[in-house]
């Protein structure tokens, strides 16, 4: 390919154009990771079969994800002149049929979910083709829902730099470039209000400008892909969806600083991520968007993707410098901070994935555009992923202010077969745990700090009314504690203690200063850590003393797990009355706990049973019991 020069992303864009819109129908397939571990891979491959095998002018092709997790695998049908339609949880038998339809001009009508808006308003469907299905934004999961960040996520194929540059794509750049100085990009991107979408919050512009008064010679910006919060996927997705957006971002923060080089750092458990940022580098390159001489002006500009070890302590900024400079990824005592002695030494930007991508949105729609979303302290939008027990499963964007309660019940449907929510997690792993009678509170950093967890990258774990608070806030601090690069004592000794603590309570061998000693230590940790996430760790545990005190004090006191989630503070029954003799619990029992003869009612040993709930899970008649 040759470099092109501005006037050369309008032809680009019309590439984009013909195949995001051709003239034929088109069979668009969500195989980001979460889709194809749906099995979206077997249901590409089968509508390419039967495409070919009848011979068909109908293009197959493969987009990102569209954020509606617990319906994957997704497929968006689009005919020319009668929209697009978007179908749920489709399987490789379904291809044929769905294929048949196509074939004369019908849309199916099987596991069709809902209308897509067409991309281009001139391209306004003739006939909807399924005449009383809903329009994308009538879907609870889609309603309330802004999409800035995830604009193109699920629309367009990401290993096409023309389908990114038909919407719009690469437009910010060439504005930055031609039409606007380092200081007015800095100016509209501090009036818009963005803050550090990777948890702390910190103004973009602010740390960009520090870095540009630190000394304006080869600074550096590193994008912070080291996404490890567990159930936490939102970079991923973005990385695997839309990767222009981002490289877009990080050479708009190259410009404004004056820096010449640029690093992606991103997981290695993030395989496709990696694979597809990666292409997009080389298709920006191959079209002089990176590099030498960008859009033919003077500014040059290298991405280099480097991939971490998988340690979630490199997440904290110091410690992902010290890892991509070759060494342990430990973090070190700030002043300074990175964007005035960074990588190498040279002042440094670190900016999340998340808020690279929001920059080109900004400059191409302006800084009033952006503050009309979200609240006057946090603009804008937020993206979350929702994960745990809940309706719906998936990856949203939401205007920041919006509350836990319009996201957890509207959005997210509620709690898993109508179970009631009892609290929810935000912040990944150094979160805190907000009870249900929190709901009204409005997303936002301020607010979620102020109630004890933090808005972090965007993770979000739903627990309903069987999860053990006291349980929970020891699982997080095993993850912390095994994640800690044990560089400080107080995060590496106080979260061991933290959480032998909470192992003791939870095997009903508590004492009575169990709880006061929990909230002694917590402040310790806090406030003597090295790095975030010392400082950040005690927060499940405050948290839940906070607002589920009741549950500490029936392990401690009565010996008893309301939940029935403590192994050893429950028992395992079986209720005659129910139990149909079948035989299954005693066959699939690893304790050899369970004794009955085929057709008569069985009977669980206490003395033998280890309480694993295997019995529980297979039995049919839903006969065992939880004695709490």
């Amino acid at each position: 390919m040759n470099p092109i020069d501005r006037s050369g992303l309008e032809a680009l864009r019309a590439d984009g154009l013909a195949t995001l819109c051709p003239p034929i129908t088109k069979i668009s397939v969500g195989m980001a990771t979460c889709g194809l571990a749906a099995g979206a891979g077997g249901v590409f491959d089968a509508f390419r079969h039967e495409i070919e095998k009848k011979g068909l002018n109908i293009s197959p092709v493969g987009t990102g994800c569209l954020g509606y997790c617990q319906q994957e695998p997704l497929v968006v049908v689009r005919q020319p002149d009668r929209g697009q339609v978007l179908y749920g949880r489709v399987s490789e038998k379904d291809a044929p049929g769905m294929v048949e339809h196509l074939a004369r001009g019908e849309f199916p009508t099987e596991k069709a979910l809902a209308v897509l808006p067409e991309l281009f308003p001139e391209n306004r469907p003739l006939d909807p083709g399924l005449p009383g299905l809903p329009r994308l934004d009538e879907l609870p999961f889609y309603r309330r829902q802004r999409k800035v960040v995830l604009q193109n996520s699920g629309l367009i194929d990401p290993a096409r730099i023309q389908e990114y540059a038909a919407r719009e794509g690469y437009q910010a750049l060439a504005r930055v470039l031609f039409d606007l100085t380092s200081e007015e990009v800095l100016e509209e991107i501090a009036a818009a209000g963005l803050r550090g979408r990777g948890g702390g919050g910190f103004p973009t512009a602010e740390k960009w400008r520090i870095c540009r008064r630190a000394d304006p010679a080869t600074p550096y910006i590193i994008c912070n892909a080291d996404e490890g919060d567990p159930g936490a996927y939102m970079d991923r997705t973005i990385l695997e969806s839309d990767p222009h957006s981002v490289i877009e971002g990080l050479l708009i923060g190259g410009y404004v600083l004056g820096a010449r080089q640029g690093y992606i750092y991103v997981r290695d458990e993030y395989p496709l991520a990696v694979e597809r940022v990666s292409r997009a580098l080389v298709e920006a390159g191959q079209n002089g968007l990176a590099g030498s001489n960008i859009l033919g002006t003077d500014f040059s500009f290298d991405v280099t993707v480097v991939r971490g070890a998988g340690a979630f302590v490199c997440g904290e900024e110091t410690a992902l410098i010290a890892s991509l400079e070759g060494g342990l990824g430990e973090p070190r005592a700030k002043p300074p901070y990175p964007a005035v002695s960074g990588l190498w030494g040279r002042p440094t930007v670190v900016n999340n994935v998340k808020t690279l991508a929001a920059v080109p949105a900004i400059i191409r729609r302006g800084a009033g555009w952006f503050r009309s979303l979200g609240t006057d302290t946090s603009p804008g939008t937020a993206v979350f992923s929702m994960v745990g027990q809940v309706a719906n499963t998936g990856l949203v964007e939401v205007p920041m202010g919006l509350t836990l309660r319009e996201l957890v019940e509207e959005i997210g449907g509620g709690g898993l077969n109508g179970r009631r929510i009892k609290a929810v997690q935000t912040g990944g792993p150094s979160g805190g745990c907000i009870p249900a009678a929190l709901f009204d509170l409005p997303i936002d950093y301020e607010s979620l700090t102020g109630a004890g967890s933090i808005m972090g990258s965007g993770g979000m774990v739903i627990m309903d009314e069987d999860a053990c608070m006291v349980d929970v806030a020891r699982y997080f601090l095993a993850f912390t504690r095994s994640e800690s690069c044990g560089k400080c004592t107080p995060c590496r000794e106080g979260i061991r203690e933290l959480h032998r603590i909470l192992d003791r309570i939870a095997t009903g061998q508590g004492r009575a200063r169990d709880l006061e000693l929990l909230q002694e230590v917590a402040g310790w940790v806090k406030d003597g850590s090295l790095c975030g996430l010392g400082q950040t760790a005690p927060n499940p545990v405050l948290s839940t003393l906070r607002y589920f005190r009741d549950e500490y004090k029936a392990h401690l006191e009565d010996r008893r797990c309301p939940a029935g989630v403590c192994r050893d503070l429950i028992t395992l029954a079986v209720n005659s009355e129910r139990c149909s003799g079948c035989g299954l619990c005693l066959r699939e029992c690893p304790a050899g706990a369970i004794y009955g003869e085929p057709k008569n009612p069985h009977v669980i040993d206490p003395e033998k049973c280890n309480r694993c709930q295997i019995c529980l899970d297979v039995c049919p008649e839903g006969a065992i019991e939880v004695v709490r």
